[in-house]
């Protein structure tokens, strides 16, 4: 059977199955769906990032601009290069 069969037997099965049998299905395959959030909807990431800004912001943690990251690599690469 290839993929596509299986996607599409799949796919008709969850919408006429009854509800004890998708809470089933979704009990088996929680991890990986909860797994392929968006960082967005990760609560705890966001509220990292928040942090993150606020002490960046605050001066408390310090920042560089990606301008200045690009040129810190590129001299790492020319020493690399000239070994």
């Amino acid at each position: 059977m290839t993929i596509s069969t299986v996607r599409e037997k799949l796919y008709y099965y969850i919408r006429v199955a009854d509800d004890k049998k998708l809470r089933a299905i979704y009990t088996m395959l929680e991890q990986d769906i909860v797994q392929e959030l968006e960082w967005w909807e990760d609560k705890e990431f966001t509220r990292e990032l928040d942090k993150r800004v606020k002490d960046w912001s605050s001066g408390k943690q310090k920042g560089y601009k990606l301008s200045e990251v690009k040129d810190s690599i590129s001299q790492l690469q020319s020493k690399r290069l000239k070994k």
